[in-house]
């Protein structure tokens, strides 16, 4: 059996993941081009972050759609907090068949906020004596 690429989705991942998205209504008046089905952006999606190519090179021979098309489907799964739901999900249903294993969690020092700010830098000392002249 061949092994899927990574950027491929399965169906299984796929059953949780289509429940998260939203759903678009195609106007029926002026309805425009059909827009690219959700599960092949997705995958466009992940192509792109996986090799690291630009997304205006995403090859159109794959069948994900433009570049810009998943990635405008990125910032918009992005601003309606589909990824963070995601994760929450995922999450979730590792914690209920004991598959999340934590001793190996890193917290990034960089996402906690500092409360009480760090110390605020002196002022840079003039190198000569007194004020300097204005030049206005």
């Amino acid at each position: 059996m061949a092994k899927s690429k990574p950027w491929e989705v399965d169906d299984e991942l796929w059953a949780v993941i289509e429940p998260l998205l939203p759903r678009r209504q195609r106007r029926v008046r002026h309805p425009g081009r059909k827009r690219l089905d959700d599960r092949l952006a997705l995958q466009g999606i992940l192509f792109v972050l996986h090799t690291g190519i630009a997304w205006e090179h995403l090859p159109q021979e794959l069948g994900y759609g433009s570049g810009m098309t998943c990635w405008r489907r990125l910032d918009e799964w992005n601003r309606a907090g589909i990824w963070q739901r995601l994760h929450e999900v995922l999450l979730d249903r590792l914690r209920s068949v004991d598959a999340l294993d934590l001793s190996r969690a890193a917290v990034d020092s960089s996402q906690i906020r500092a409360l009480k700010g760090g110390r605020r830098p002196d002022r840079p000392r003039s190198i000569e004596d007194g004020p300097e002249a204005s030049t206005t």
